[in-house]
């Protein structure tokens, strides 16, 4: 079930192998002394493997840290827990500390000292402590005419074993992850940190420059780096934060080169990539382009029209919206681009030749045929028969459960009181504990929540939906309540109105004394309850057909394998450590076009516009750009390089990630791919994707020049050839 509803949040469910390349795939750092020290050696890499990875000593991976469980990644640059990462990875943090008297979203942070460090609860910092392939042991319980279900109740009844042995007498955390569609099984085993606090951000004109008109575009020239550090309890152990905390004392942490990069410099990155979809076959990329990329883009769109107006005409509303804009915009725009790069350079005739390749060498042997033959009539029944149902579910969660704000937020917090209300209405220690969970909810989401616009929006939403999807999908609240497109503002004005989930003073007062009627006759939670269940009439349609899906998928790539015996394949991101390798180098992206390498701060004063947010610049800056102010970071013709590319193979969760240089030591910060190559999750493309770092010299240059923050730099081990 997990596998088939990721399709329809936008999170990916397959992968298609191109060919494999000294710069492509997302490799597990256990097996690059088996499939890449070579390769990597003659690139110029000087490092061994067990320098980049082991479990005996300090190495590579003790520094690199996964963000939230792999939302974004971060490395540790001091021996005092320091990290670095992205700025639009702790944008929510930097958000959730602004106001309108401290904005510093607009004026940046800088901690003086590790008192000033600001708490963040709920973020943690994760440390792979080891990684173990475990397919055998899971896999000779299984076989291949057992039914699908029975199949993956074994595999998740071993793997708890397997986790719960690897935990034992221990505060570490573990889980099995399959990889190569289920035809190979890895335990991971993580250290989880509690206690992460803001250190240093700059402002937005810094570390967002350029914002969504420039994202996912080359040239860039956005600083886009953040601070943190990872605080330990008084025994160094992980701890829920407390006063009493000290910063963790680093395993390990990456050396800082002053060196910069040259064109054909080997470049390494690490990190937590969270999914790609290089086994998509041809049918599930016109579904891809059609129900998810096409109605996300339409959606989103008019969503963030609705929020840009609000946020343009307040400051209170555009500090409260910021990062949600911002996370919606991200993958607006990836959806546009992604569908442009997928027609331009002919993804799905791609993958229909190698399918046709497929199908040719399997009909070749009847041994092939009775192991592989319903593999590819699996996945083409599957995508086909369930496209307009992909769709459905797409805009559903676009529209009234990540559109609208207050629907899917009254169902989430009250679910758990209704049920208390209703099997224990006498429990004071149940109807405490969801009241407690209501209030935590209450305070966490009326922070950053506007009513009237959500009003506006949620007006909007409820007519897309049903100007997209037919009528017989209609949640209960909308056939029975709503029935036309006359009746949508009514209906929501009722709503704002009597809801007691659209007002702090309401919802506080109905939690004094909670009553189960209230709960269930209030507009806004009735009407979650029914998007829900249309959620889940949707999704059970196509659980139906998901084992066979499953069990195409895991034949065809084993078949892919076993097709093209000489090449080493890597397996699909899905959350956990990787190892990319390349070099830098621009690239040509049309006709009579070529794109240099980096780019540099002359190039923001070439942006600047003082009446467009995004484009602004503060005036320290253009003074230290007058005067060449550069110090120590500028590049042997004086220029402060802003930006550079690499042809690394990442994605997003990779977001943060450290770029490498042959040493081990840091060159950059990984923060984005280009628009050109947007079909990358899907198919790579070896002449025109790229990966955009910002430049670890402009990032030292910020701290020090611009904010002054020389504590950091003092910290950091900044070395130089």
């Amino acid at each position: 079930m997990k596998k088939i509803l990721a399709i329809f949040t936008g999170l990916a469910l397959m992968l298609q192998i191109a060919q494999v390349r000294a710069d492509e795939g997302m490799w597990l750092p256990m097996l690059i002394e088996k499939l890449n020290i070579g390769t990597m050696t003659e690139m110029g890499l000087k490092l061994s493997a067990e320098d980049i990875y082991s479990i005996n000593q300090a190495c590579l991976k003790d520094a690199i840290v996964a963000l939230d469980r792999g939302s974004c990644t971060a490395e540790v640059v001091s021996e005092n827990g320091l990290l670095l990462t992205n700025h639009h990875c702790g944008y929510g943090e930097i958000q959730e500390h602004s106001t309108v008297e401290h904005d510093y979203l607009t004026d940046g942070f800088w901690a003086k000292s590790f008192e000033e460090e600001l708490p963040n609860p709920g973020k943690t910092a994760s440390f792979l402590i080891r990684a173990e392939e475990v397919t055998k042991r899971i896999l000779k319980e299984v076989d291949k005419d057992m039914p699908e279900s029975e199949r993956q109740n074994i595999i998740d009844s071993i793997s708890n074993v397997i986790v719960t042995e690897a935990t034992k007498d221990s505060h570490y955390r573990a889980n099995v992850r399959g990889i190569y569609k289920g035809n190979q099984y890895v335990l991971f085993v993580y250290e989880d940190y509690l206690d992460v606090r803001l250190v240093g951000a700059p402002p937005e004109s810094i570390g967002k420059f350029g914002s969504d008109t420039d994202n996912w575009m080359w040239p860039r020239h956005t600083g886009d780096f953040a601070m943190f550090r990872v605080y330990a309890g008084p025994e160094g152990k992980p701890a829920p934060y407390s006063e009493d905390n000290k910063p963790m004392e680093a395993k390990s942490h990456l050396k800082i080169s002053l060196d910069g990069v040259k064109e054909g410099d080997f470049a390494m990155i690490m990190g937590y990539p969270g999914s790609t979809q290089r086994y998509l076959t041809s049918w599930g990329v016109k579904n891809e382009m059609k129900y998810t990329n096409q109605f996300r883009a339409q959606i989103r769109g008019i969503k963030q029209e609705i929020w840009k107006e609000a946020m343009d005409n307040s400051d209170e509303v555009r500090i409260k919206y910021a990062s949600k804009f911002a996370r919606s915009a991200n993958y607006w725009k990836y959806s546009i681009g992604q569908n442009k790069g997928l027609r331009n350079l002919n993804v799905v005739e791609k993958k229909q030749k190698i399918e046709e390749k497929f199908e040719n060498w399997v009909n070749d042997k009847k041994r092939r045929q009775k192991k592989y033959g319903e593999a590819l009539d699996l996945i083409k029944n599957f995508q086909q028969q369930t496209a307009q149902s992909q769709g459905d579910l797409t805009v559903l969660y676009e529209t009234l459960m990540g559109g609208t704000e207050i629907l899917f937020y009254s169902y989430r917090a009250g679910a758990g009181m209704e049920r208390a209300l209703e099997k224990h209405p006498d429990s004071t220690e149940f109807l405490n504990k969801y009241k407690t969970r209501m209030q935590g909810r209450m305070n966490g989401f009326f922070e950053d929540y506007e009513p009237q616009l959500d009003k506006k929006v949620m007006k909007s939403m409820i007519e897309t939906y049903m100007e997209m999807v037919d009528t017989a999908k209609y949640p209960a609240f909308i056939k029975e309540e709503i029935k036309t497109q006359e009746n949508i503002d009514q209906w929501v004005n009722n709503l704002f109105e009597k809801s007691i989930f659209v007002d702090t003073a309401k919802l506080a007062k109905y939690l004094e004394s909670p009553e189960l009627e209230k709960l269930q006759n209030d507009p806004a939670f009735a009407a979650g309850n029914d998007i829900i269940d249309t959620y889940r009439s949707m999704a059970g349609k196509l659980r139906a057909m998901a084992p066979g899906y499953d069990k195409g998928q895991r034949l065809f790539v084993a078949g892919l394998m076993k097709m093209n015996k000489d090449k080493e394949y890597y397996p699909d991101a899905n959350s956990t450590m990787r190892l990319t390798y390349g070099t830098v180098g621009g690239y040509d992206p049309r006709d009579a076009v070529h794109y240099k390498y980096y780019t540099t701060l002359e190039g923001v004063m070439e942006k600047e516009d003082p009446e467009v947010r995004e484009f602004n610049v503060k005036p320290k800056l253009k003074e230290l750009y007058k005067a060449k102010d550069y110090g120590r970071y500028a590049n042997e013709k004086g220029e402060m390089v802003v930006a550079f590319l690499t042809n690394n193979d990442i994605t997003g969760g990779n977001s943060g990630s450290p770029v490498m240089n042959a040493r081990g030591e840091l060159i950059g910060i990984a923060f984005d791919g280009n628009w050109e190559a947007m079909s990358g999750d899907i198919a790579f493309e070896p002449e025109l994707q790229r990966t955009i770092c910002v430049d670890i010299r402009y990032v030292l240059f910020v701290i020090d020049k611009f904010a002054g923050a020389q504590n950091l730099i003092d910290e950091m081990t900044i070395v130089k050839q």
